[in-house]
């Protein structure tokens, strides 16, 4: 059986082809920059040996659904691994925000559709982008079954304490206004991956899984269960992310209704698309942002500053909620590849008993690489997320029934 999974993100869209028989990856590629002025697509075929099998190209990627015919031409085209469409026995969808009816893979049809439609406003920067993909891949493998696997799912065991709001009750009880968490299919994989590394049941785990990307995020795991997780009803809350603001101020959006004269709207724009690291410094590429650090850029520094005590506060609450840390991990791209942010991101709790390596955490790994020294009372990891992995395993399992 061969799975496509698409992994869209508000910028990006990851995708790879598996052959379930081994669970092996036949090709897989990355588009990046998306809505930017010029944007990349890299596609290899597996194994890369050869670099014949590699293709880059740079242009105007303008949305998601002109990202992924690109993507889509490349994997069933004349250089593709699949010479007939027919051999797709399925493609699985990531979604970040499946609202109260979507809590499990589910296989797509009209009303998902109209569903995912409806609750664009709870997910503004990824929904949109997942429904261009649904649409492109559906128009182009009409008969090949689709699977939509939601990031909401893994937080589902939160107790009441931890995803109810402060609010009337009736709003809960109306509108089911909570926290629901996401990156969920990350944060489930990577934290029964740091089991496996550490040697411990999963069931008798405890663990801060640290989802750093674009997108970023934050999950306490105690004893095989979410307990406590940094975003919310929708994925803004929390850490402070590429164009995302985190945490403010719920008072904001009066003051800026006053100040401003600023709709809710204009709000909730600025908010999503126009805040976190590109507000603070005009960049949301943790790249640009070091290379601008390195030239003297003051606001770029503050940007990684600010980023940064915010993941190490969340840190700090969740060793507060877990009691006892067998592990932090690091991952997604910037967790998985900036050795900075990780370092200045548990800078200062030494006096919890976390302490880094510097070498080690110097250094690149594609495999789960431990970054604290022996001494350390914490272990601290990097472990590279595999959502697309979980994604195709859930919709075969959804196939088989």
């Amino acid at each position: 059986m061969k799975v496509l999974v698409i992994n869209s993100g508000s910028s990006s869209i990851k995708y790879q082809l598996f052959d379930m028989g081994d669970e092996s990856v036949l090709c897989s590629g990355l588009v990046e920059r998306i809505g930017e002025e010029v944007g990349s697509l890299t596609h290899k075929i597996a194994p890369d040996t050869d670099a014949a099998d590699k293709l880059a190209l740079e242009q105007p990627i303008p949305d998601h659904e002109v990202g992924m015919t690109l993507a889509i031409d490349l994997i069933c085209g004349e250089r593709g691994v699949v010479k007939d469409k027919s051999e797709i026995a399925a493609i699985g969808h990531r979604i970040v925000h499946g609202g109260e009816k979507l809590h499990q893979p589910t296989l797509v049809d009209d009303s998902v559709v109209e569903e995912l439609e409806k609750i664009i406003p709870l997910a503004p920067l990824h929904n949109p982008g997942h429904l261009a993909g649904i649409s492109v891949a559906r128009s182009l493998f009409p008969d090949v079954p689709q699977v939509v696997v939601m990031d909401t799912a893994y937080h589902q065991t939160l107790p009441p304490e931890a995803y109810m709001y402060a609010l009337p009750y009736e709003l809960y009880d109306e509108l089911r206004i909570r926290r629901y968490g996401f990156h969920g299919t990350s944060h489930c994989y990577v934290a029964k991956e740091a089991a496996r590394v550490v040697g411990k049941s999963f069931e008798e785990f405890n663990v801060i899984t640290v989802h750093l990307g674009n997108g970023c995020s934050m999950t306490a795991t105690k004893n095989g269960k979410a307990v406590d997780t940094s975003m919310g009803i929708t994925p803004l809350e929390g850490l402070v992310m590429g164009t995302r603001s985190g945490d403010v101020d719920p008072a904001l959006h009066a003051l800026l209704a006053r100040t401003k004269n600023m709709t809710s709207e204009d709000v909730d724009r600025m908010l999503n698309k126009e805040s976190g690291l590109k507000g603070l410094c005009g960049m949301n590429d943790m790249r640009d942002i070091h290379a601008a650090i390195a030239k003297g850029d003051e606001k770029a520094k503050l940007a990684l500053d600010v980023q940064t005590y915010r993941n190490r506060k969340y840190i700090g609450s969740f060793m507060a909620v877990l009691g006892t840390v067998d592990a932090i991990v690091f991952t997604a791209g910037i967790g998985e590849n900036d050795n900075i942010v990780r370092r200045e991101s548990v800078k200062g709790l030494e006096c919890f008993g976390v302490k880094i390596d510097e070498e080690i955490n110097a250094q690149r790994a594609s495999e789960p690489l431990k970054i604290s020294t022996d001494d350390s009372s914490v272990a601290v990891w990097v472990i590279p997320t595999n959502e697309e992995l979980a994604i195709a395993r859930e919709t075969k399992d959804v196939l088989n029934g």
